[in-house]
This record gives C-alpha cells, structure tokens and sequence, in this order.
C-alpha cells in the first residue's frame, strides 16, 4: 500500500470511528441513570495495602490540578485484583488517571491545546481542507467530554492505565504510548501490527476478569459499572453511577446540578473552535 492509499484508508477508518462515537455520545446522553451516592475510595492506599506493586502517573492534569487517584467504593477491591493478577505475569499497572473534578474536566476542555487538537484532527479528516464548523463541532463531542454524563472519569468508576514489564521495566507495546489521538487510538484499530493487538487484547483480558469493559475509542481507558457499560453489555437496567462532586476529606460524592449540561457552553464552544480554524489557516 502507498502512503497515500494509507493515508486514505486511515482517514476512512477515522471517519467510521468518529461517527460512530458521535452516535455512543448521543446514546449516553440519552440513558438513564440513577446515582446511588456511593463515595470514592483512594487507590493508592488500597493498593499498598494489598500488596500490589502499581505506579501512578505525577503529571498535572491541565498543567495545574494533581490526578486524583480515586475510584467508587465498590469497584476498589477489583481494581486491586486485576492490578495483583498483572503482577502474577510479571506486569505492572500504571495509573494514568482516575477521578476528574468538574474543574479538571472544563479546565481540560477549555484549553487552546484542545481545541486545537480537534481542530487538527478535523483538517486531517478533510485531507487538508479547511472543515467545516459543524463537522468540528460534532467531532469535539467526542473529543472532548464536555458533559458529565458522558464523562466516565467524572462518574469516578474510570481508570486510563498502561502497562510494564517488571523485569526490565519495558512497557507492554500497544500501539502508541498514553496519551494517543490519530487512527491507532481505537482499540480495534486495524492499523497496529499483530503483536500490538495481542498486547491490547491481553491486557483487556486481564481487565475484563475483574469487571472492567474498555472504552472502544481509547486502548487506555477501562470502567465499570456505569452507564457506557450498561450500554456495551444490553444491561437493560439504568447506570448507577452519574457525575459527582468529591469531598476527599469524607469519601462523600454530591451529584451534579444538571448532568445533561454541557460544562462549556455550545456558543462558547463554537466560538473557542473559530478561534482554532483561524489559528490552523496558513
């Protein structure tokens, strides 16, 4: 295959993919839910407690908020053991993320680097043409998850992680390393080599043994519970996990106003995505 027959064939790839998280966004959105009050619990300490040998990420979220690695009570002790079973075959978890405030999450969204990469991505998509804005619009809702509904990471029942070998310290390849935007992101992508999707398959396993359903659009990210994995697995009943606030002094979570409300508004959003088709102009 040429590269530019790649090119293309990625690029068709990209769209599907696109399209079709833009419709899991819309199903999201739509879904019932009901919180159940369930407060967060610390990994870290849970983690040492168990025995487990698990890193965790020290970068900022944003540039400025430390990650809170935290997850719902419940979904603690299997996070553990999925952690202990990836050390049974000499691997180690590294947390990447877990828990996002309302503030990290609109910090995240409102920053000129985001909008940017949506932008990118959209004149990538567009070989190169300028996109138009209600194509960009559409893509930054899944890009970008500019609602609490739709954001596992502020439901606190989501961890982005990736994965070592403990006996050099090399990471288990999938593909592209953590944090990762282009048509290898998918965890079904067909553009990685066999030995990258057996990895990501494997992981998977070891995730899914303990609960954990990946994220379709992100090889990193697994979650359970919520109301994404209702969806994947025809559950039929509604997530019991919503967007919370966290009071880490308490454990306590306090749902959110209005779950269904973007955290950046449209015209707002619409306007910062101008701003970034400008910025992408020659």
């Amino acid at each position: 295959m040429t590269a530019r027959h790649d090119d293309e064939a990625r690029r068709r790839y990209w769209t599907e993919y696109m399209d079709e998280m833009d419709r899991l966004v819309d199903e999201m959105l739509a879904y019932p839910h009901e919180e159940c009050g369930e407060p967060l619990a610390p990994i870290p300490e849970a983690m040492k407690a168990a025995g487990a040998e698990v890193t965790f990420s020290d970068t900022l979220i944003g540039g400025r908020f430390p990650r809170v690695f935290a997850i719902r009570e419940r979904l603690l002790p299997d996070l553990v053991e999925a952690a202990l079973d990836m050390n049974r075959q000499g691997w180690i978890m590294r947390i990447e993320d877990a828990f996002r405030s309302m503030e990290m999450q609109t910090l995240l969204g409102r920053s000129e680097e985001a909008f940017d990469l949506v932008v990118g991505a959209c004149v990538w998509e567009c070989g190169g043409e300028t996109p138009p804005i209600d194509l960009v619009f559409r893509r930054s809702r899944v890009l970008v998850a500019n609602y609490g509904k739709v954001g596992t990471h502020m439901q606190g029942t989501a961890v982005d992680i990736s994965v070592f070998r403990q006996e050099d310290g090399s990471e288990v390849w999938r593909g592209k390393p953590y944090l990762e935007m282009s048509a290898v992101t998918p965890m079904d992508s067909p553009f990685i080599t066999d030995e990258d999707r057996a990895n990501r398959r494997e992981i998977t396993e070891v995730m899914a043994r303990h609960g954990f359903l990946h994220f379709p659009g992100e090889f990193w990210h697994y979650s359970k519970g919520d109301l994404l994995c209702e969806i994947l697995t025809d559950g039929g009943q509604p997530g019991i996990y919503g967007p919370v606030h966290w009071d880490e002094a308490t454990g306590e979570v306090t749902p959110y106003d209005d779950p269904d409300r973007p955290l950046i508004p449209s015209e707002e959003m619409e306007a910062e995505l101008a701003k970034a088709l400008a910025r992408a102009q020659p």
